[in-house]
């Protein structure tokens, strides 16, 4: 017969600081992008509406009003 192993508790995983800095930095681009898409209206850009211009159908396609 099989000898029946009971379930031993996970220990807690540590995660090294350099994937935190690393997933900080992804968030914040992707949070940067995310506002130069759905709600800079020319204000980050030095040239006017250079940037609204360029994400003009994204905006479409996620369903933010542009216009």
């Amino acid at each position: 017969m099989s000898k029946v192993q009971t379930a031993q508790p996970l220990s807690p995983t540590t995660v090294s600081p350099r994937v935190l800095w690393a997933s900080a930095g992804v968030v914040a681009a992707l949070l940067m992008l995310a506002y130069l898409v759905a709600f800079d209206q020319g204000a980050v850009s030095q040239s006017g509406m250079f940037l609204h211009e360029l994400m003009h159908d994204g905006r479409h396609l996620l369903g933010v009003p542009c216009h």
